[in-house]
């Protein structure tokens, strides 16, 4: 018994599949979901060990751990048959992904599980099982060592005025004391037209003391409202 067990094992990654090679077997395809789970659980664990930020979710884990699993089902059942590849298609396009995803990378991991189900879904186990390892031991690297990090963390400086504050004048000695660059992004009317809302980009020169800052932004502005957010701000909203 052990022994048909170990050549089934071997014959699944040799298997190299034909246009004309028969569907799956009631083995292989047992092996092919607990291969995709595997993967899936090795991409779970991989974004859990990378992520940074404040809002990591379980519950995503696990969402993308079933799309990955489930996404080697269908491919396989579809697998040569045009009609039920139809059908699925039909009935999966009015699904949507209600989640809103915390992080842009949360998107890359999708792809990543669902590329993953795919290609064991496809038969192509050995490609697969290689080019999971290699993706996740680079995007191991790539978050470990930090990569692509700003030199200096960028804010987002939102300022309420009222509409006779000359803005272009009240903040520049403090933009040139406290910022090492600056760029107004936009100007809003708000409050119906009573008052002018700032948006600005910067950057803030190295020992500078956000409380500092705001204290002087906060007396410039006249007391009126006054916000800095990072710009990492939208990956953890």
């Amino acid at each position: 018994m052990d022994y048909a067990i170990a050549n089934a094992v071997q014959d699944f990654f040799d298997f190299a599949p034909s246009s004309t090679s028969a569907g799956p077997g009631p083995l292989e395809v047992v092996l092919a979901m607990c291969m995709s789970f595997v993967l899936q659980l090795l991409i779970g664990a991989l974004y859990k060990s990378t992520y940074k930020g404040t809002r990591y979710s379980q519950d995503y884990v696990h969402t993308t751990i079933i799309i990955g699993t489930v996404t080697t089902i269908l491919i396989m059942v579809v697998n040569g048959n045009g009609a039920v590849a139809f059908g699925m298609f039909a009935a999966f396009s009015m699904i949507r992904f209600r989640r809103n995803l915390g992080q842009s990378r949360d998107l890359a991991f999708v792809f990543f599980a669902m590329a993953t189900g795919m290609g064991v879904g496809a038969r192509e186990y050995p490609l697969t099982l290689a080019t999971t390892v290699i993706v996740t031991l680079a995007i191991y690297l790539i978050s470990k060592k930090d990569a692509f990090a700003p030199k200096r963390a960028s804010h987002q400086l939102r300022i309420r005025v009222n509409n006779d504050i000359d803005y272009s004048i009240a903040f520049e000695k403090i933009f040139e004391e406290h910022t090492a660059a600056i760029e107004l992004i936009s100007v809003e009317s708000v409050q119906a037209g009573m008052m002018s809302e700032l948006r600005y980009g910067l950057i803030l020169k190295d020992r500078v003391k956000i409380s500092d800052f705001m204290e002087k932004i906060q007396i410039a502005c006249g007391n009126n409202r006054a916000i800095l957010t990072s710009t990492q701000r939208d990956l953890d909203s």
